[in-house]
C-alpha cells in the first residue's frame, strides 16, 4: 500500500495542495491501520488487542479520509472533468458509486468500534475486509486522479 502511495505522490504530488493533504491523510490512515493491525514495523503490538484510543483515532482517520474525499476532492475533480471532456464525466460516473460503496463499509466499521460498545474478538477479521475496502478504494481514486491529469493536465 505505502509504495502505491509513493507512485501517486511521484506522479499527482505538488500540482495541487488539496491532493497533496489528500494524499498525506491517507499516509496517516494506512500507518495507524499498521499499528492497530500489528504490522510491519509495529508487529510487536501483534500479540495484544489494541487500545479503544488507538482504534478511535484509527477511526478518525478513517472518518477524515473518506470525508476529504467525498467533500473536497472529488468535487474538485468532477468540476474539472464537467468543464473538460464528456468522457471523463461518463468514467467519473462508473468509479464514484464503487467509492461510495467503500466509504459505507468504512463508516460501518466506525460505527461498530467508536459510537457503539464493541468487541474486540473480530476485529481481525474486520480489519481484513476493510483494509481490502480500502485498497480498492485506493485504486479506484488513483484512476480518478489518472483521468483528471492525463485528460486535462493544462487545468492544473
Amino acid at each position: 500500500m505505502l509504495n502505491k502511495l509513493e507512485q501517486a505522490r511521484q506522479q499527482w504530488g505538488g500540482a495541487n495542495s488539496l491532493i497533496d493533504t489528500w494524499l498525506n491523510k491517507r499516509q496517516e490512515l494506512i500507518v495507524a491501520y499498521c499499528q492497530i493491525a500489528g504490522m510491519p514495523p509495529y508487529e510487536k503490538n501483534a500479540q495484544q488487542l489494541p487500545k479503544d484510543e488507538e482504534i478511535s483515532e484509527f477511526c478518525n482517520k478513517l472518518v477524515d479520509y473518506v470525508s476529504t474525499g467525498h467533500f473536497e476532492v472529488y468535487r474538485e475533480v468532477v468540476s474539472a472533468c464537467e468543464t473538460h471532456g464528456e468522457s471523463s464525466i461518463c468514467h467519473i460516473e462508473e468509479l464514484l458509486p464503487k467509492i461510495t460503496l467503500t466509504t459505507e463499509m468504512s463508516l460501518e466499521f466506525t460505527e461498530k468500534y467508536v459510537e457503539h460498545e464493541h468487541n474486540l474478538d473480530n476485529l481481525d477479521t474486520h480489519l481484513s475486509t476493510l483494509i481490502q475496502g480500502l485498497e480498492q478504494r485506493f485504486g479506484l481514486e488513483d484512476e480518478l486522479l489518472s483521468n483528471l491529469y492525463e485528460k486535462h493536465s493544462e487545468t492544473n
